[in-house]
């Protein structure tokens, strides 16, 4: 299906050089930033308590940080959790101070404001577990990158299944920079969502690769730079809708979905963004420029010299 047609093609291939020169300076201030600020790991990671409460009538998350402030508790992640009645409380690992008995304190200090309050459920994260979870999730993210090679070199070509690793990592170091800038909490959702750009960023370089694919097939005396930029731009219609539709859903998760799905969301929305365009700015011209040809799909005709030679 297309909602438009574009009768020429749109030269994307004449401004690779510039493209994936921003996609370089980009990349460099994502590594700067991981290097010198890191991710601000949540509980999740870093192991702490979790404490869900309930309140009789809409609970207001402003004084519950103020309640928690005057405990010392400045670092404490407070959040609607389903419903504007439900708390839930984040704590970062204290030394000296257990768990469960840090849970009563908060307990007994938001129960002084309102004698209503109660506390539903808590949790507790061990930094040994976060620990676990920083190197599952990092082995998760490797071995996914792994797949998608293998995947692409077996469908494709090993210049393909370069390109297409190079721009999805791309995505995911992007996402990660961002995070680190400006601090946001890194959490389990968070990973969850960096695994989910790197399938959905393949989604789309395989879309275009297979039309590359195929104009080798179709337009034999063609240029390589002509085949791509036809590839892309006979793919944007599709590019647009789907990505509009997924953005669609995802901007009702950041804006209406909570604290709780924000940062999911957030994680998404870049990698929506930037997937899309290492699929056509960055995956394109360095597979132009590692010298992708027909003669990678289709071998030479022998000339009848060749074919009466032995």
């Amino acid at each position: 299906m297309e909602f438009f047609r574009i009768k020429h093609d749109i030269p994307f291939m004449s401004y690779g050089k510039i493209t994936t020169s921003i996609s370089l300076v980009t990349f460099i201030l994502a590594i700067f930033f991981l290097a010198t600020r890191g991710l601000n790991f949540g509980v999740d990671f870093t192991g702490g308590t979790v404490i869900e409460m309930h309140y009789a009538q809409p609970a207001d998350t402003n004084k519950v940080r103020d309640q928690l402030g005057q405990m010392g508790l400045h670092d404490a992640l407070v959040q609607n959790f389903g419903s504007s009645k439900d708390v839930l409380i984040q704590v970062p690992l204290k030394q000296n101070t257990s768990g469960a008995k840090l849970s009563e304190q908060v307990f007994e200090k938001l129960r002084q404001q309102d004698a209503g309050v109660e506390m539903r459920r808590v949790e507790f994260v061990g930094p040994q577990v976060g620990k676990e979870l920083v190197e599952n999730g990092s082995l998760a993210l490797l071995l996914v990158s792994l797949g998608i090679v293998c995947y692409l070199w077996l469908r494709f070509e090993w210049k393909f299944g370069l390109a297409a690793i190079i721009a999805n990592l791309h995505d995911v170091v992007i996402i990660l920079g961002f995070f680190a800038c400006f601090q946001w909490e890194f959490s389990l959702s968070v990973l969850a969502a960096v695994l989910a750009v790197l399938g959905y960023s393949v989604n789309e370089s395989v879309v275009v690769f297979d039309r590359i694919r195929e104009n080798f097939r179709k337009m034999r005396k063609t240029e390589v730079y002509e085949i791509i930029d036809n590839a892309i731009t006979r793919t944007m219609s599709r590019t647009i809708i789907t990505h509009g539709c997924t953005q669609m859903m995802v901007t009702a998760m950041l804006f209406l979905g909570g604290e709780t799905l924000h940062y999911f969301a957030l994680a998404l929305t870049i990698g929506i963004l930037f997937s899309i365009y290492s699929s056509v700015l960055v995956a394109s011209p360095i597979l132009l420029w590692l010298g992708v040809s027909r003669e990678d799909f289709i071998k030479p005709e022998k000339t009848e010299a060749e074919e009466v030679l032995p």
